[in-house]
Parts: C-alpha cells; structure tokens; sequence
C-alpha cells in the first residue's frame, strides 16, 4: 500500500513538473533566478513595512530565494521609485506603491523621474488602512462637529500636521475639509515622530492616522481619537464614532498600497508574480499581521489596482485645482 501511494505521489510530482515546463517557453529560466528586491518608501517598523517583510517572508519560503525589503522613505515615494524605474525589467525588483505615488504625485509635479503610465507595471493591490481622526490628549474639541465648527468660525485658524505635499495623511484631510466646506491650516513634517509629538503638545491641532501607528500614545492620553473616517464603526474600535455620527462629513479615509513592477518585464513573470503575491497576501501569517498593523488586506487584479489610480486622481485632482493640495 504504501508503495502504491509513493508512486502516486512520485507521478503526481512529475505531472505538475512537466505541466509547469509545458506553461514556460522554451529556452526561459525560472523566476525568480536570485534575490528579488521590493522597494519600500517608507521607514523600517512603520506599517507598510510591516506587511512587506511578513510578504517578503512568505515569498521567500514559497520561491527558495531570497526577498527581501530595502527601505528608501522620503519625498513622498519620488526618489526611490525613480531608482526602481533604473532596474532591469526582469521582476526581479518590485515597488511598494501608494496614493501618493501613483495618484498625486503626477498632480503635483510637472516633472518626475517617472511616468506612472509609462515605466510600471501594475501587479496587485496590498492592503488598505482606515484613518482617524486624532488631536492632542488636552484638546478642548470632543468631537469632529466640534473642531468643524472652529474651522468656519475663524478660517485657516485650525492647523493640521501631515507628513508633506500630497502624502496621504494631507489628502485624506483636504478631503474632510472640502467636504465639510471649511479651510485649514496645513502644517508639513518629514517625521512622523515630530508630527505626534507636536499635535500631542498641541503645537499643532490634529492630523489623521491609522489608530494602530498611535496606539501607545493614545493609551498614554498623548493623542485622543474623534472619530473614524469609515462608513461604519471598526470592530476593533466600537467605541469610536464614525465621522458622521460625530458631526463630520461622511468621507472615508482609506489609504492604500500595491505592488508594481517594472514596466517591460516578460508577461509570463508579470502573471507569475500577480498569482504567486496574491496567494502569500492570503496565508494566514501574513493577515495576522497585517490586522496587528491596522491594515486590510486587499489582494487584486492588475486592472483593478489601475482602475483604484484612476479614481483617486480624479478624487484628488479638485483638490489641487482648489489649492488644498499645493504643489510644492
């Protein structure tokens, strides 16, 4: 018996090897054939981060070699996907894309050392973080209806930190702030550590962030949540009002972040990479810690992750022809 099941399994095994070779054009090699490469804008530990190590992590078990996360934050994606767009287009280096990158940027910027429609190649949606509301833990606003009310009162009185020009903590609030018909004061830092601590001083009156970057400070009554930018309260937080039952204006704040790889790389690689990062986003590892970062997981096909490019910059472009988002 158990040489009958060795043999089934022994031709099961070469069954999906030849089906493999017979997928792959003669004379290709196989992907990846070394290190592959994901690119990422933002610090180390910060949540993007994050959730590209546990992917890296399980694509590396998956692939048999090494993947790996290189941190390049800063200047709103500009710089490091600029370097990306210098590499090979073997698939071999991947980019870890957001709103501001793909969306805002070609807004904001006459001229780039990218063009989004040009140089990638879109592979798949990552995750999606909702937005809260935060002010400083002595804040003497209760709720969203509240500091709205101070906003019409005294226009570009009440200031807002965000982390630069088109960074998504900017548009989500020039969103809020369109919404509910009022005019703010934007205050730009290139720190997220020097952005909590001003707003936590009350230096600066709120910004918006994904409750779970905040947790330690909200804990320690340095920060305070308003209300959450969703539609509906989050389970992880059904304390919290939504911006509407807190007298806001019912906009949703969802930030988000995909993969995207050169443009020009062989569209056998390119289906390659789509199936293989969808099935990693799917194992349970990576969820997990994903929902411990504050972020969904939204796997997707190529042309829904343009389709979600498009629409955000047609949802950001009145936002700079009104100067909310100002080129820099």
């Amino acid at each position: 018996m158990s040489t009958l099941v060795s043999r089934r399994t022994l031709l099961g095994g070469l069954a999906a090897g030849l089906a493999l070779h017979a997928t792959r054009p003669a004379g290709a090699a196989a992907f990846p054939e070394r290190t592959v490469r994901i690119v990422v804008p933002y610090s180390v530990g910060v949540g993007p981060d994050v959730v590209a190590r546990s992917l890296a992590e399980r694509l590396t078990r998956q692939w048999g070699q090494p993947v790996i996360v290189d941190n390049k934050p800063g200047a709103s994606g500009i710089v490091a996907f600029g370097e990306v767009r210098q590499t090979p287009p073997d698939g071999h280096t991947l980019f870890l894309a957001d709103t501001a990158t793909l969306a805002v940027n070609p807004l904001l910027h006459d001229t780039l050392p990218y063009d989004v429609q040009r140089d990638l190649a879109p592979l798949t949606l990552l995750f999606r973080a909702t937005f809260a509301l935060l002010v400083g833990g002595r804040s003497r606003w209760r709720s969203a209806g509240e500091l709205v009310e101070a906003a019409r009162a005294r226009p570009e009185s009440v200031s807002y930190a965000s982390l630069g020009h088109g960074h998504a903590s900017q548009v989500a609030i020039e969103t809020f702030a369109r919404a509910a018909g009022v005019r703010l004061m934007h205050v730009p830092f290139k720190d997220a550590g020097a952005l909590f601590t001003a707003v936590a001083a009350g230096d600066v009156d709120f910004t918006a962030f994904g409750l779970n970057t905040v947790a330690g400070l909200v804990s320690g009554g340095k920060l305070r949540p308003l209300a959450v930018a969703a539609r509906q309260r989050l389970v992880t937080h059904p304390e919290l009002p939504t911006l509407a039952e807190s007298g806001g204006p019912p906009v949703e704040m969802h930030p988000w972040a995909a993969l995207v790889a050169r443009a020009g790389t062989p569209v056998r690689v390119l289906d390659q990479l789509q199936r293989d990062i969808v099935a990693a986003l799917g194992a349970t590892d990576v969820v997990s810690r994903a929902e411990l970062a504050g972020f969904e997981i939204t796997p997707s096909t190529p042309q829904a992750l343009r389709e979600r490019i498009e629409a955000d910059r047609a949802a950001v472009a009145p936002l700079v022809a009104e100067g909310r988002v100002a080129r820099p």
